[in-house]
C-alpha cells in the first residue's frame, strides 16, 4: 500500500506528460511516458534512478514549453503570468514526483 502511494505522483506525472506529447503528435513519446512507470516493476535500483532522471527531464520539458508559449504569447502582446504559474506548478509537481521514489530505492536494496 505504501509503495502504491509513493508511485501515484509518478503515474499522474506520466499521464500528464503523455497528454502533452499526444497533443503535439509525438506518439512515440506518449508510449514511452506511459511505459515509464512500469520500469519500477523490475524492483531494481537502476530502474528507480532511471525513472527519477526521466521525471527530471519531463520537468525540464515543462519549463521549455512554458518558455516557448511565453515567446509566442509575447509576440501577440498577450499576458503570460497565469501560464507561467500553471506550467511552473506542473513542472514542480513533476520534479517532486521523484522524491517519494527514494523510499522505493530503499525497499529494493533491502
Amino acid at each position: 500500500m505504501k509503495t502504491a502511494l509513493r508511485v501515484t505522483p509518478l503515474v499522474i506525472s506520466a499521464l500528464v506528460i503523455a497528454a502533452h506529447f499526444f497533443r503535439s503528435g509525438n506518439y512515440g513519446f506518449v508510449i514511452f511516458a506511459l511505459l515509464c512507470p512500469l520500469l519500477l516493476t523490475t524492483r531494481q535500483r537502476w530502474a528507480v534512478v532511471a525513472v527519477q532522471a526521466l521525471l527530471g527531464i519531463a520537468a525540464i520539458e515543462w519549463v521549455r514549453t512554458a518558455a516557448s508559449i511565453a515567446h509566442d504569447r509575447a509576440a501577440f502582446g498577450a499576458p503570460t503570468a497565469r501560464m507561467f504559474i500553471i506550467l511552473g506548478a506542473v513542472a514542480l509537481f513533476t520534479a517532486l514526483s521523484a522524491l517519494p521514489l527514494r523510499r522505493v530505492i530503499a525497499a529494493t536494496s533491502e
